[in-house]
C-alpha cells in the first residue's frame, strides 16, 4: 500500500516545519512526514527548508548564520498569516516527539557553495537522531556526496537520493546501479511515468513522489503503487487512497 506523508506538516495549515504544522497533519491518519534539516552557526540542526530566511523577512540570510539560541528567539511561523510566533524546532526534539506516532523522513538539506565540513556534521547529527532506522525513518537528500558520507557512516541506514525534475528514467536507473547501497528514490511528480517507476522497480528500490498535490497527480501516483506519497493535502491523498 502507497504510504501517505505530510509535506513539512500541514503546511497549507500551518507554519511548514513547526510543531503547529506536524500536529495538524497527526490529525488526519498519515503514514508519516517529511522535514527539512539545515544546522546552525554553533553546530546544532534544526528544522527549516529554505536556502534563506526571505519568509521571516531576512532575504540575504541564512540559518547558518545564527546560533541555535538566536534562532530560538526567532518568529518561524511569521510568514504564515495568522498564525502564533514559533521558535524553530531542533532536530533531535522533533525525532523524539514524532517518531512514535508515524514514519519520518528526514531532507537533509544543502545550500550552494555550503562548506563541505558543515555538511558532514548534518549528515552526521541526521543519522546521530534517527538511530539505527528502518522501514519507519528514512534520510534523503538532493546532495550525493550528503548521501554517501552517511553511507560511509551507517552503511544500513536507508538513505534516499532526491531526483530533480530534469532527471528521467535513464537517469534514475544509472543512478541506482552506480550508488547500489541507495535505498531508493524520490522523484518528482513531473517525471513520473511506468518507464520511471519501472527502472527504480526493477532493481527492488524504494520509490517515493514529491510532491503531489492534484487530483491527477495523486491519481497518477497510487496508480503507479508507489511505495511514498508525499503531499502538501494529505488529508486528499488518504481519501482517494481510501483510508
Amino acid at each position: 500500500m502507497t504510504l501517505i506523508y505530510a509535506h513539512r506538516g500541514a503546511r497549507r495549515e500551518a507554519a511548514e516545519n513547526t510543531r503547529s504544522a506536524f500536529d495538524r497533519a497527526l490529525a488526519y491518519p498519515i503514514d508519516g512526514i517529511e522535514t527539512d534539516i539545515q544546522i546552525s552557526r554553533d553546530g546544532v540542526c534544526v528544522l527549516w527548508h529554505d536556502d534563506d530566511l526571505a519568509k521571516l523577512g531576512l532575504p540575504d540570510k541564512r540559518i547558518d548564520d545564527y546560533d541555535l539560541a538566536q534562532l530560538q528567539g526567532m518568529n518561524f511561523a511569521a510568514h504564515f498569516s495568522g498564525a502564533a510566533a514559533e521558535p524553530v524546532m531542533r532536530l533531535q526534539d522533533f525525532v523524539a516527539t514524532y517518531r512514535a506516532r508515524c514514519a519520518l523522513l528526514l531532507e537533509i538539506k544543502r545550500y550552494p557553495g555550503e562548506p563541505e565540513m558543515q555538511q558532514q556534521a548534518k549528515a552526521r547529527q541526521t543519522l546521530q537522531a534517527a538511530g539505527e532506522g528502518s522501514a519507519r525513518m528514512l534520510a534523503s537528500s538532493f546532495d550525493p556526496d550528503s548521501l554517501l558520507h552517511a553511507h560511509s557512516i551507517a552503511p544500513d541506514f536507508p538513505l534516499v537520493l532526491n531526483l530533480e525534475p530534469e532527471h528521467d528514467a535513464t537517469f534514475a536507473g544509472r543512478m541506482l546501479q552506480e550508488q547500489a547501497w541507495l535505498h531508493g528514490l524520490c522523484v518528482h511528480i513531473a517525471t513520473l511515468d511506468e518507464d520511471m517507476a519501472s527502472a527504480v522497480r526493477e532493481r527492488g528500490k524504494l520509490l517515493a513522489v514529491y510532491t503531489c498535490n492534484s487530483d491527477e497527480q495523486i491519481g497518477r501516483a497510487l496508480e503507479l503503487g508507489v511505495d511514498v506519497l508525499i503531499s502538501d493535502v494529505p488529508q486528499k491523498a488518504l481519501e482517494m487512497r481510501g483510508g
